[in-house]
Order: C-alpha cells, then sequence, then structure tokens
C-alpha cells in the first residue's frame, strides 16, 4: 500500500495541530468552552496547588474511600484536594434541576487545578471519570493515573486511551490492600508533577 498524499498529510498535522491546543474544545463539533459558573467557587487566599480528585463517587463505599485518599494527599502534600462528591447546589446534591450547573463546577474545577488524579478502577472506567480525564488531558492539565483493579486491559490495566493520556500512572493491584503503600507512591509521583520535575510521561 502506499503512503498517505499530501492533502491527508496535511490534513492530519491540521488535527494534531488542533488537538495539542487550547482550541480542542471550538474543535470538536457542537462544544463550546462553558462559561464561568452562575455560582463561581469561592475564592481561596491559599497558595496551595489544587489537584482533583475524579473518581466514581456513587456508593458509600466509593465515597469513603475518596476522601480518605484526599483527606491524606492534603497532609503529605499540603495540597487542596477538589471532590467533586461535595459539589452541592444551595444544600441539594445530585438534584435533576440543577444538573447543568453541576456539569459547569465540574468543567471549572477541572480548568481550575494544577494536576488531577484519576480513579480508573472497574471493569470499564467510570464514565464521568473518563471524561474529566480526557478533558484535563486536552488543555494540557497533568494527570496520575491510579488503577487498583487487578483484570487486565489493554495497557497498564486500563484502556489504552486512557493510560496514555495519563503522565505518570500508579498500578497497584488490590490483593495486598495496602493503601498506605499505595498513597505513598502516589503522593510521590504527584509531587513530582506539581514541581514541574516529573518526565514527559513514564513508559508504559
Amino acid at each position: 500500500m502506499g503512503g498517505r498524499g499530501p492533502a491527508a498529510e496535511a490534513a492530519g498535522n491540521q488535527l494534531v495541530s488542533l488537538w495539542d491546543s487550547d482550541l480542542v474544545p471550538q474543535f470538536v463539533p457542537g462544544f463550546s468552552v462553558p462559561s464561568a459558573p452562575e455560582h463561581p467557587l469561592p475564592s481561596s487566599p491559599s497558595t496551595r496547588p489544587k489537584v482533583y480528585l475524579a473518581a466514581p463517587l456513587f456508593t458509600q463505599h466509593e465515597r469513603r474511600w475518596n476522601r480518605e485518599v484526599a483527606r491524606r494527599l492534603e497532609q503529605l502534600l499540603h495540597c487542596e484536594v477538589i471532590l467533586p462528591q461535595d459539589f452541592a447546589v444551595g444544600d441539594r446534591k445530585n438534584d435533576p434541576r440543577h444538573f447543568g450547573e453541576l456539569f459547569r463546577l465540574c468543567v471549572q474545577s477541572v480548568r481550575d487545578c494544577d494536576a488531577m488524579v484519576a480513579v480508573l478502577d472497574g471493569a470499564d472506567a467510570d464514565s464521568g471519570t473518563c471524561f474529566e480525564a480526557g478533558y484535563a488531558y486536552a488543555i494540557g492539565k497533568p494527570i496520575v493515573g491510579v488503577r487498583t483493579d487487578y483484570r487486565a486491559q489493554q495497557e497498564r490495566g486500563t484502556n489504552l486511551m486512557l493510560a496514555r493520556s495519563c503522565q505518570a500512572f500508579v498500578r497497584r493491584p488490590a490483593f495486598d490492600e495496602d493503601l498506605d503503600g499505595l498513597l505513598g507512591e502516589l503522593s510521590r509521583k504527584l509531587k513530582r508533577l506539581l514541581n514541574g520535575t516529573a518526565t514527559p510521561r513514564e513508559p508504559v
């Protein structure tokens, strides 16, 4: 088979250029950069780096695990961990009348963070986490992927699109149930990303 013609080569280069720039949201048909939330996130005088924890948040176990991970990361790294499970409009969470506002809060928080931790457990990773990780990658936010699920997929135990969107990755199959070990490895890799001393991308 012959190689790509000049027109195809030019189109491919243009697509890569768009993907690598801040123009991605405008390039995707029907997608526009969201405006600021109607109820902006409270400003903080703190200069601590912000870490967005993208993870499943539907069960009591998931929510308590997320909260413990956030608490420990804040202690270890002196950072602020953003937990989307705490987002509410007024005093209500997950109210269908406010889904649009919750969406804007999540997207704005990804845009405002300094780095993301994406928990990619499950036979297939959580759809909301996948969206947040993809958006973070598109706008240049560094991501540390985490997978404790011992079921293997394409790379690093997960889908290759997720694995390759992460600048660093923590793969610790759940057999040892060692949360301290996981948090130690995660905090080290996250610290390198926040300090700007990480390699462009860990080898798979």
